[in-house]
């Protein structure tokens, strides 16, 4: 299978900040990968190299085999970018919007394949409509309309449904699956973790710059196969053991621990009861990729207190 978007040993530094650490990934054409990370990790830095927006100090980076740097004008052809930021001209309705990025591409009297765009991502209604009108879903849409309008292969959806309800989120959704399975490549970032997990063929996980796992999701879900024991205590996760602390998961209110086994289960309820802990809520699920994911930073953040 031909590669369509290859990154290798990619740097970037803002001052003392090291946002990429030396990034090397291949993703394939008509892959539908995941890029995650938590905030600040990286991703799209990498993005914004990727789109020609960010010049790395070291590595390389090509999209559809045009180099971003030496052939930037092939490479942003075959390239269309969703981003996080809602940025629009407010001067322009949504038809006047896509036609002038048509522009931008040389790309002259695309009506019909603006109006397609249009009734896929139900904005047909909206073509008309000057862009400070529209909703912040809207918006979200119409900055994935403008990312396709010159018929790119490789899609970067950066954060593409951040502020979006759920109907216009199944709707972008059912959208985006039909380009890949049409061909194109996808290459999505999101915080929420089950679009991921549902979409994402393979996954890398970013942390400080550096690629901490890359694997397909059906083998990092493996990987942490089993149960998640949530807890939530009286006294909240500061009343735990110290021996019990060390291999949770905590947030304000709770807290989590990965069971390989169903064995584990008892052993653990009894060292809480025997420290005294009360427990006011007890939820067992099955591992997911927020599992995965917490794991892979928590054993990434291990390895890289020993290596220090």
């Amino acid at each position: 299978m031909s590669v369509a978007v290859s990154i290798s040993q990619v740097e970037k530094r803002f001052g003392s900040l090291r946002a990429l650490a030396g990034v090397s990934l291949q993703i394939a054409e008509g892959e539908f990968f995941g890029l995650l990370g938590p905030n600040g990790a990286g991703k799209t830095t990498l993005i914004s190299c990727l789109a020609g927006l960010t010049r790395p100090d070291a590595g390389t980076l090509s999209v559809m085999g045009h180099d971003v740097l030496s052939d930037y004008r092939e490479a942003r052809r075959r390239l269309g970018v969703v981003p996080q930021e809602l940025v629009f001209d407010p001067f322009f309705s949504v038809r006047e919007t896509l036609r002038i990025q048509s522009g931008y591409f040389g790309m002259r009297n695309n009506d019909d394949w603006i109006d397609e765009i249009l009734a896929n991502l139900d904005l047909t209604a909206k073509a008309d409509i000057n862009m400070r009108r529209l909703s912040g879903g809207m918006k979200r849409r119409v900055l994935v309309a403008q990312a396709l309008v010159h018929k790119p292969p490789v899609l970067v959806l950066d954060e593409p449904t951040a502020g979006v309800d759920v109907e216009l989120r199944q709707g972008l959704w059912q959208f985006i699956r039909r380009l890949n399975q049409d061909g194109h490549t996808i290459i999505l970032t999101t915080h929420y973790l089950e679009e991921a997990e549902a979409l994402c063929g393979r996954i890398a996980m970013l942390k400080q710059g550096q690629v901490v796992a890359l694997d397909t999701t059906r083998n990092l879900l493996a990987r942490f196969s089993g149960q998640t024991l949530n807890l939530r205590l009286a006294g909240g996760p500061a009343s735990l053991p110290a021996a019990l602390r060390a291999r949770a998961s905590e947030s304000e209110q709770t807290c989590a621990f990965h069971l390989a086994s169903l064995d584990e289960l008892e052993p653990l309820l009894a060292t809480l009861r025997a420290a005294g802990c009360g427990i006011d809520d007890l939820r067992l699920t099955q591992a997911d990729l927020e599992d995965v994911f917490l794991g892979v930073m928590q054993e990434s953040g291990s390895a890289q207190d020993t290596a220090r």
